[in-house]
């Protein structure tokens, strides 16, 4: 299967915002640290069904957890 431009922007986005290292991202996706450094820096997109998965199954629950709002942080009007 092959990344697209805008996954592989989209993984580098969220790594930065946790501040994540390569070892990290890598503990936390399951894919290993020289795949994930040859799609970074290499320009490797094809990669196997099981790393698209991965990528993209990580990609969407931290985007499930950012979008959660935390109860002390509801937002209440007052009329």
């Amino acid at each position: 299967m092959k990344l697209t431009e805008n996954q592989v922007i989209a993984i580098k986005r969220k790594r930065g915002e946790l501040n994540m290292s390569i070892r990290g991202l890598e503990r936390a996706t399951g894919v290993s640290r020289w795949t994930l450094i040859d799609i970074f820096k290499h320009d490797h997109r094809n990669v196997n069904s099981k790393t698209f998965k991965k990528l993209n199954d990580w990609l969407i629950n931290e985007y499930e957890l950012s979008t959660r709002v935390h109860p002390t942080k509801a937002v209440v009007k007052n009329d």
